[in-house]
């Protein structure tokens, strides 16, 4: 059966492949149910205001301010990319379970 996923974010996709492999009545349940597009937006609402905190308290945490911007963006950029990255790896462990 194709589900009929619409508006749910790439974080609710990769958390719909993760139950679509590991927990697939689940995701049988909620389509029976009608509630797996909402599930599905909420998790990714939920991954993408954790993965905006973390990125935000981490660039704090380690001195990645606007001032770095200004004088060396190379850096900045480099910086952020990897606070991106340990971010996304946090959420994906924690609420995306992948």
């Amino acid at each position: 059966m194709k589900d009929n996923l619409k508006d749910i974010g790439i974080l609710g996709r990769r958390h719909y492949d993760y139950l679509k492999a590991n927990e697939p009545t689940v995701i049988n349940v909620m389509r029976m149910n009608g509630t797996l597009n909402s599930y599905l937006k909420s998790v990714n609402d939920q991954a993408e205001e954790m993965l905006f905190q973390l990125v935000k308290q981490m660039a704090k945490a380690e001195g990645v301010t606007e001032q770095l911007k200004a004088t060396d963006q190379l850096k900045w950029v480099g910086l952020m990319n990897n606070i991106r990255n340990r971010a996304e790896e946090i959420v994906k462990s924690e609420v995306l379970f992948i």
